[in-house]
């Protein structure tokens, strides 16, 4: 069974772009020393993201997004 994989996202497309930016700039916040809520906040935006990105995957592949929260 072949799949369509015209709706699955490019690693060019701009949600994969964003989540790398989002990881690029914690891990520069690791290396300043940034500490506390503020790292806190970047790792969150950055798994986020990344998430958003595996989700939209997913359902374009034909799977579905587990939702445990």
């Amino acid at each position: 069974m072949k799949r369509d994989l015209s709706n699955v996202l490019l690693p060019d497309h701009p949600l994969y772009a964003e989540a790398v930016e989002a990881l690029k700039l914690y891990h520069q916040a690791q290396v300043e020393g940034v500490i506390g809520a503020e790292l806190e906040r970047l790792r969150l935006l950055a798994e986020h993201r990344f998430q958003t990105v595996t989700d939209y995957q997913l359902h374009a592949l034909g799977g579905a997004a587990e939702k445990g929260h």
